[in-house]
């Protein structure tokens, strides 16, 4: 499946409401993480008609640099994952769900670190987690939007 950065659509807003976390060298994850600013990137879905309910979330530890790690994760209930993927096993319906560390992208060398300050810090914030909902709804409405069908007539030369 293809996925797209929600600030590519929404740039203004992701400036404004992409979590940034800070971990200070006197912080209790600066055990596991260097300190600096980790940047929580969302991306979702862009095939028309996916409606599988996740956000990834590549992490980065400063603007422009590579990512450290990329988050998977689900917010609707396990049984909503079920019925989506009927096939999957009872552990690819949990990493649907999430947050786990998304087993198909590269990870950082802190990306368990990264993965628990996400757990620690983001994931009990329910307005945050409301937040990337808005996002998902916002994002999905660009790519689900009904084309228009005098535009795809113009384009067949019908």
């Amino acid at each position: 499946m293809p996925f797209g950065l929600f600030h590519t659509r929404f740039p203004e807003i992701a400036e404004k409401e992409t979590r940034v976390i800070t971990v200070l060298e006197s912080s209790e994850h600066s055990v596991f993480l260097p300190p600096g600013q980790y940047a929580f990137l969302e991306m979702f879905c862009n095939e028309p008609g996916c409606d599988w309910r996740r956000v990834f979330f590549i992490v980065t530890a400063s603007p422009g640099e590579n990512h450290e790690a990329v988050i998977a994760y689900g917010w609707e209930c396990s049984k909503f994952y079920r019925t989506w993927y009927q096939q999957g096993t009872d552990e690819e319906i949990a990493m649907l769900k999430g947050p786990e560390l998304n087993v198909g992208s590269p990870q950082g060398r802190h990306a368990d670190a990264i993965l628990q300050l996400f757990i620690d810090c983001l994931l009990p914030q329910t307005d945050y987690i409301e937040r990337v909902k808005r996002h998902y709804r916002l994002f999905r409405s660009t790519v689900d939007r009904p084309r228009n069908p005098l535009l795809k007539r113009r384009r067949t030369g019908g």
